[in-house]
């Protein structure tokens, strides 16, 4: 994963650096030194953002209530 991929799936996300450090328990300065290149992204990065990714179209599809409609 490149800074740019990272910091686009945060985007995607909706998450700032300081959501995924705190839903993933990293030092809040690891981030910032993946997105300017000072240290690799740790392998697990990818899949952990992609799950959340997939869980969140999930949420989307299955879950929340589409605007203007009542709940059921």
């Amino acid at each position: 994963m490149t800074p740019e991929q990272f910091t686009l799936a945060l985007a995607a996300l909706g998450w700032k650096q300081s959501d995924f450090c705190r839903k993933t328990g990293v030092s809040k300065n690891t981030p910032s030194r993946w997105v300017n290149g000072e240290t690799p992204i740790q392998s697990w990065v990818p899949a952990y953002l992609g799950a959340m990714q997939d869980l969140a179209d999930l949420h989307a599809k299955y879950v929340k209530p589409e605007r203007g409609l009542p709940d059921a």
